[in-house]
């Protein structure tokens, strides 16, 4: 296998089509059935480490599989918690027996945990191994926590959880005996008290700033009736630097109607919090409920844009659905609730994607629950496609990044977007391209007097917050010299650029959320770690 797979390597193929044409001539040759690109990939490496052959990242990018995963320039992993009591009572939300509230045991990332037992040690080195397996190579890891509201789990179990993910990113390649760590996770689990945590948890997060595998964002998902500043303080010690809030709706009748527990009231505050902490903020966002029509829906998407408690960074449109062992599927057997139709939701989508502004990125439109647990509603899986196919432009984040684009310095230009929101003033300060579309990285930075009165971790008067960086393009190793978008300098210019603008405003500090693994990035540009902030003197 190693001499076919070495003459496929060495031919120098133009493009995948050719590559492919290759594989099946090559495979013919040798007698040997269509061969996996994960099989090839397996056996490249080993003979790139080897020294048999010399590294080919045309080759490695034709072998990719889903080259999306990464093309934002970070790796996303899904981890999911425990089942655990919800304290919300969501008439759309299905109770399934050993699955977290509103998850179904079909899901994708369901999946996965139940396989892992829900260990978290486990699940982020198997979702690390995944992606190496397909060609992609995951050492910027945005942790993505799901499984329930976060800020109801006992606080060990939170801290615990947390060490964990660290843990198995720092350890990954490193421990070879897994089912040793399993006894010694048990052992963990029990009788530590919250002190050891944290002391544990610093270790972890000292040893990500320079592991290979950096978690360089974590998120975490809960309610917005739980969020206050004892809770984002803990967030924080956690590393935490992005936060999805279930909205579903701004109107208090419709998130009545569907017992949601709490009004726009906490959802403006906890939004305004979230931002005087420094993270980003996701809502989700639920068309079709109970009580509410198109005309409502369209008017509150409206209304996410227009008034400044809400104004998220992020969004994920999930349009309702009916599963079993939810109160929804009652009331829609009862004839109480009719879901939209097709052409509804996607025409009521295609008036909502053009109201989004430029400085929110749209996550995902649909929720990754299986067709055949949807008893009724939207099965469609390709909104977006659809979209683009009914000629659609999108001007949101995800629909504008570089992704595999190659920079040229000439079609640079720096764009300055300001809006209020939640009693400060928002910059989105952004490089993008003169003759195209196309965003290749931004700055969000927030500038409000006083903010240390709202957040009890700055210490500093007249303190800006820059709230995310990010630069767009194929996800690269930072040793990497072929590269395209990344470590061309942006970054550099737009902190350069967010600190002008704060010392022209009167702000002497500049604070930003960093991520644990990307700490020494903003340590080189004079940032020092100040309250799990990094703070620099401008």
């Amino acid at each position: 296998m190693e001499k076919a797979i070495t003459e496929l390597i060495k031919k120098a193929a133009k493009n995948r089509e050719e590559f492919n044409k290759n594989k099946r001539i090559i495979a013919k040759k040798y007698k040997k059935n269509i061969i996996k690109n994960s099989e090839i990939l397996k056996i490249y490496k080993s003979l790139v480490e080897k020294r048999k052959i010399k590294e080919n990242k045309k080759v490695e990018g034709f072998l990719k599989k889903r080259a999306i995963r990464t093309i934002s320039g970070i790796a996303p992993i899904a981890v999911l918690t425990k089942p655990y009591f919800c304290p919300g009572r969501c008439a759309y939300c299905p109770d399934e027996k050993g699955v977290p509230k509103s998850y179904l045991s079909n899901e994708p990332a369901v999946m996965r945990a139940i396989r892992s037992k829900y260990n978290p040690y486990e699940q982020v080195q198997f979702r690390i191994k995944a992606l190496e397996d397909n060609g992609h190579d995951p050492t910027k890891i945005e942790l993505i926590v799901i499984g329930g509201t976060w800020s109801f789990f006992d606080k060990k179990y939170k801290y615990w959880y947390i060490i964990n993910c660290f843990k198995a990113a720092n350890d990954y390649k490193k421990r070879k005996d897994l089912a040793k760590y399993l006894n010694d996770y048990k052992k963990i689990k029990k009788g530590l008290k919250i002190t050891e945590l944290k002391t544990l948890l610093l270790k972890e997060q000292k040893r990500n700033e320079k592991a290979k595998y950096k978690i360089v964002g974590l998120t975490l998902e809960t309610r917005p009736d739980f969020i206050n500043k004892k809770e984002l303080v803990e967030m924080r010690e956690l590393g935490a630097t992005r936060v999805e809030i279930g909205v579903q709706a701004v109107d208090d009748e419709i998130l009545e109607i569907n017992k949601r527990g709490h009004g726009i009231k906490e959802v403006a505050v906890a939004t305004q919090l979230l931002r005087d902490f420094g993270f980003k903020v996701t809502y989700h966002f639920m068309p079709g409920l109970p009580g509410s029509n198109i005309n409502k829906d369209l008017k509150m998407f409206k209304e996410l844009f227009s008034d400044e408690r809400f104004q998220p960074d992020q969004i994920k449109i999930y349009p309702t659905v009916v599963t079993k062992g939810s109160l929804l599927y009652k009331w829609w057997r009862a004839g109480k609730y009719k879901p939209y139709s097709d052409s509804e939701l996607q025409e009521l989508i295609i008036k909502c994607k053009k109201i989004i502004p430029p400085y929110v990125r749209v996550i995902r439109l649909i929720r990754d629950i299986p067709g055949e647990s949807i008893e009724a509603g939207n099965k469609i899986t390709n909104l977006r496609q659809i979209m683009k196919d009914k000629g659609l432009e999108c001007k949101c984040i995800r629909c504008r990044e570089a992704k595999d684009k190659k920079i040229n310095k000439k079609d640079l230009f720096l764009k300055n977007i300001k809006y209020s929101a939640s009693g400060g003033e928002e910059e989105f300060v952004s490089y993008e391209s003169k003759s195209r579309d196309v965003l290749y990285g931004f700055v969000r930075l927030r500038l409000k007097d006083n903010v240390k009165k709202d957040n009890i971790l700055i210490r500093k008067e007249k303190t800006a917050l820059i709230r995310e960086l990010h630069v767009y393009g194929e996800l690269v190793s930072e040793g990497d010299k072929k590269i395209k978008v990344q470590h061309r300098g942006l970054g550099k210019k737009l902190m350069e650029e967010a600190e002008k603008i704060s010392k022209k405003k009167g702000f002497e500090y500049v604070v930003v959320i960093s991520g644990v693994g990307v700490r020494g990035y903003y340590r080189k540009m004079g940032y020092k770690l100040e309250k799990t902030y990094m703070i620099k003197k401008i």
